[in-house]
């Protein structure tokens, strides 16, 4: 090794944790680089403990704090540089769905699920329109949300089962529903065409046909490009 190296490294420091840290706490302190960070909001500090403790108990999740309005997750999201929130639509001070487009237009690549008791459309069709990457009902089984968190960082849109399911029964007059670009979009990614090439082809530019692609997810139930493709193809409108 180099002997200017040696004169300038650091010297090296004993860590002295607290007695009452875990050693899972003190083992995600230690590789948090690794880890993904989580801010849950709800209004409801019983609702948050029970999903913190369901979250941090899966591997690289860590749930770096808890909220229980919007002016206060505004604000700790921001400062704690959260990689993923998990967010409640009914939130005093300001509501969940003007909260999640302020954050996304101040932080375009967070992840947000949205977790709620508004299983219906327009609460779905809104939140993904406005950016959200999931919706999961709270009706729904616990391992959904999970699921659902490891669907988004994984790059994938989710909407939980019992949400697919009860619009799924209603995709053929949800399809009469989407506007005409809307319906051209759905089309394209149908047939495995990606966001960008779906932009090129239409001449639009490739963020529109996120927002399309989220607002027409959320009319026709769907949780991924696959469920496009399925609906698409029982409809007769793709070839298998």
């Amino acid at each position: 090794m180099a002997a200017w190296y040696k004169a300038r490294r650091a010297p090296r420091i004993a860590v002295r944790w607290p007695p009452s840290m875990s050693r899972l706490r003190r083992a995600r302190l230690c590789y948090r680089g690794a880890m993904t960070r989580i801010v849950l909001v709800d209004d409801h500090a019983i609702v948050r403990e029970g999903f913190k403790r369901l979250i941090e108990t899966e591997p690289g999740l860590d749930v770096i704090a808890e909220c229980g309005d919007a002016e206060e997750a505004l604000e700790t999201i921001l400062a704690n540089a959260a990689d993923l929130v998990v967010l409640d639509l009914s939130l005093p001070n300001g509501g969940g769905l003007p909260l999640l487009e302020h954050l996304l237009s101040l932080r375009p690549g967070l992840r947000v699920v949205v977790l709620s008791m508004h299983d219906t459309e327009p609460y779905i069709s809104e939140a993904l329109r406005r950016g959200a990457w999931g919706y999961v009902s709270k009706c729904a089984a616990a391992d959904e949300l999970i699921a659902a968190l490891r669907a988004v960082l994984a790059g994938e849109r989710y909407l939980s089962s019992d949400i697919a399911r009860s619009q799924s029964t209603r995709g053929g007059d949800a399809l009469a529903r989407l506007t005409a670009r809307e319906h051209e979009v759905f089309l394209l990614l149908a047939r495995g065409l990606t966001p960008k090439q779906a932009a090129a082809e239409l001449g639009i530019g490739q963020k529109t046909v996120y927002i399309h692609r989220a607002s027409l997810m959320g009319k026709l139930g769907a949780g991924s490009e696959l469920d496009l493709y399925r609906l698409a193809r029982e409809r007769g409108l793709v070839v298998a």
